[in-house]
């Protein structure tokens, strides 16, 4: 019985041995062949990353070849469109040499008409001058004539103008000498006033700011007077001036006038 068990030992000895070497054997194996499919799937991703390359470059090629083939037709219908052109170009040089022909047959006959017509407006010309000298003559002749009315006239007018500015002259001075008397009159009121004024304070020495009230209406109303005396006076020179001013203008008009 002992006996057999070691055998049977031996027996699982060696086919347990037997076992792990056939089991090293297929890992081995297995190893080989895990390497060998990273190997085939890194060959195949390099075989789908170039078809895809390829592929990519088959359509790039495609659309160089349609371009390529529109180019050619776009080609194609320049030079029919090019030839038409051309056609028509000829056809318009041969217009254009006609009408030119035209044009120059035109530019002769309105230049012998420009002169036909230069030569009529000469004429009209010189007419409208002859009549000019005449007119003008007559006019001068007219405005000799004329010229003795006509410096009476302003002698006229002269004289009456000097007349007004004397009166006016006159009034301003007759208003100078009235404005001269009423301001003296009013110094004298005012002096005499003041005096009074002066007086009335010293004799009452409590109400010293009382008297200032009537001398400063006083005095208001003598400025006040004495402005629109200047206003007036003002206003009379301002009209002498422009009586002179238009008796200057109306004779600077008259020579402008007798000169033409």
């Amino acid at each position: 019985m002992s006996k057999a068990n070691c055998v049977d030992l031996n027996v699982f000895l060696e086919k347990f041995c037997s076992l792990q070497e056939s089991i090293a054997q297929v890992q081995s194996t297995n190893s080989r062949l895990q390497l060998t499919l990273e190997d085939s799937g890194r060959v195949l991703k390099h075989s789908q990353t170039r078809e895809n390359a390829l592929v990519h470059e088959r359509d790039a090629l495609m659309d160089t070849v349609k371009e390529l083939q529109q180019s050619l037709e776009s080609q194609c219908h320049i030079r029919v469109e090019n030839e038409r052109l051309q056609c028509e170009l000829e056809e318009m040089k041969k217009d254009n040499s006609k009408k030119a022909l035209e044009a120059e047959a035109e530019v002769q006959k309105l230049m012998a008409d420009m002169r036909a017509e230069a030569e009529h407006h000469q004429r009209a010309l010189e007419a409208v001058r002859l009549q000019g000298r005449r007119d003008v003559e007559e006019a001068h002749t007219q405005a000799a004539l004329n010229m003795e009315s006509k410096e009476a006239e302003v002698r006229r007018t002269l004289q009456q103008k000097e007349q007004e500015l004397e009166a006016l002259r006159s009034r301003l001075r007759e208003q100078e000498r009235e404005r001269n008397s009423e301001l003296l009159k009013l110094q004298m009121e005012f002096g005499a006033k003041l005096a009074r004024v002066q007086s009335s304070a010293q004799m009452n020495q409590q109400q010293q700011h009382g008297p200032s009230l009537p001398h400063n209406i006083f005095k208001r109303k003598l400025q006040f007077f004495q402005e629109e005396k200047d206003k007036e006076v003002a206003a009379l020179r301002q009209r002498i001036r422009e009586l002179e001013e238009g008796q200057l203008t109306g004779l600077k008009r008259r020579k402008v006038t007798f000169n033409i």
